[in-house]
């Protein structure tokens, strides 16, 4: 057998293997896609107790890409919803992860310094502790731009997989401990969550609010400022017993209902302008008129702003609020349209129609995979991770990497959505089964790579203190950030 067959062969044992680990749970907690790394640990020992040889060459090439694809399509699924999720909470939880980083970085500086741990093992002990995957990719290129030898970058796999059952079951074991120290109920919590978002938590929230204000009566609703803006949709108007979808040049009087949806700040704004919220429903039930989710799917419409497609005066149907990646939005005029997201749409049932066969609408348009976009993103991505960018007192040039590149990129395509008729939507299910085989490929060979020895240093070498280091890294940053989250910002 060839040394390429080989090694293909190894690697599908090692993630049959793998998987299996992963898949067996003691009292409901497993390692997941972390069984890959012992599979690959226990395949490898084997393999070396048998003086196989392995392709050197090939077993990089597949780490790498692996790694590459598991970035690249975490980038793609979160890209579109990222940055729009910064705006509310998304910003104060990406601070404490901030936090977190820092105080793990620094626990590992700390321990690197007093007991004199070589670098490559000390930051494989940080990406286990913290079962960051994408770190290890990062600190093993590090480690070879650094022109480490080969044999101690394949160290830094090894003391990973000494840290990272640890990461794993000191996560929970933080947990549990944070909610005794502040006797958490989490039923109560889940419903004051819940409430929450109710309340005005959410992104975006729907009221009905009658219009009280004199100074409104017979003006149009493009003459009402708070309503003729980006920030808040009035997509029905109720008038004694109709309910219509209203205009611009529809026109507003005193005790008219209408339904404003937008974020909870520009709701109250509005209260304040317009008259108080009431309970009365403006449901669509028992009237001409129809509420129904429509997916983009038409690459005609890809990248054109709600307002120049002019659905209101054309169709005299409201786009109420626009779902992308999971996201809820106002749906205001600005907005440019990418493949994949959901409107929702008030109108009469053939305007609605007519309105979905614009935007496309079509499901089976959602599970086809454009792979030209694909390979165009992770070029990009590759090409932006090579990037030097020299820093006075570094030993190396600072990069993104094969690991932040892909990442940083999916990121920014993921937001952009679409250029001319490529779109970076990709389906669920295609998203999922690339990123799994991307990191089942990249854990099988950093598993194999460390199996030889993996043994031997756990039993007679110092993998019982690097447990413990990676026990320390883990817990403190956990620990320090979960009390200032709860003591300091009263989160739940």
């Amino acid at each position: 057998m060839s040394d390429i067959a080989l090694t293909v062969s190894i690697l599908a044992l090692v993630a049959v293997v793998g998987l299996f680990i992963g898949n067996v749970k003691f009292r409901g907690i497993g390692l997941g896609i972390g069984g890959v790394l012992f599979g690959g640990i226990i395949v490898g020992h084997f393999v070396s107790q048998a003086g196989m040889t392995l392709s050197s060459d090939m077993l990089h090439v597949i780490q790498e890409f692996g790694l590459i694809l598991f970035v690249y399509t975490i980038g793609i699924q979160v890209g579109p919803g990222f940055f729009a999720s910064l705006r509310v909470s998304g910003l104060r939880l990406n601070l404490f992860a901030v936090l977190i980083v820092i105080i793990g970085g620094l626990v590992t500086a700390i321990l690197h310094k007093l007991f004199d741990i070589p670098l490559p093992v000390v930051l494989g002990i940080f990406s286990g502790a913290v079962t960051n995957t994408p770190a290890l990719g990062a600190g093993q290129q590090i480690l070879r731009d650094l022109g480490t030898p080969m044999e101690m970058v394949d160290q830094m796999g090894m003391s990973y997989a000494m840290a990272y059952p640890f990461g794993i079951c000191g996560i929970l074991f933080t947990m549990w401990m944070l909610r005794v120290i502040f006797r958490v109920n989490v039923e109560t919590e889940a419903q004051q969550h819940e409430s929450s978002r109710t309340n005005g938590g959410a992104l975006i929230r729907t009221i009905n609010i009658r219009v009280e204000n004199p100074n409104l009566h017979d003006l149009a609703i493009k003459d009402v400022p708070i309503l003729n803006g980006d920030k808040i949709i009035c997509s029905r108007l109720k008038r004694e017993e109709t309910l219509k979808v209203p205009s611009p040049d529809t026109i507003i009087q005193l005790g008219d209902l209408l339904h404003l949806v937008g974020q909870p700040a520009d709701l109250h704004n509005a209260q304040l302008v317009i008259g108080q919220e009431v309970d009365t429903s403006l449901s669509t039930k028992g009237t001409d008129l129809r509420v129904e989710r429509v997916v983009v799917t038409n690459e005609n419409v890809l990248g054109k702003r709600i307002r120049d497609l002019h659905f209101k005066e054309r169709y005299d149907v409201v786009i109420s609020r626009l779902n992308r990646a999971g996201v809820e939005l106002v749906a205001s005029g600005d907005i440019s349209l990418q493949f994949g997201d959901i409107l929702n749409l008030v109108g009469r049932p053939s305007a609605i129609d007519a309105v979905a066969n614009v935007l496309g609408n079509a499901q089976q348009k959602l599970q086809q995979v454009q792979m030209l976009p694909v390979f165009i993103g992770i070029g990009l991505g590759v090409l932006l991770g090579s990037i030097p960018v020299f820093v006075p007192g570094f030993p190396a040039a600072l990069k993104l990497g094969l690991a932040g590149g892909p990442l940083i990129m999916a990121l920014i395509l993921g937001r952009i959505g679409s250029i001319g008729k490529l779109y970076w939507f990709m389906p669920p299910s295609a998203n999922l089964a690339l990123r799994e085989l991307g990191i089942v490929l990249f854990l099988s060979v950093v598993g194999l790579k460390s199996g030889g020895d993996f043994v031997n240093t756990l039993v007679n070498g110092e993998g019982l203190s690097w447990i413990g280091y990676g026990a320390l890294i883990t817990a403190v940053p956990l620990i320090t950030v979960g009390i200032l989250a709860r003591m300091l910002a009263k989160m739940n």
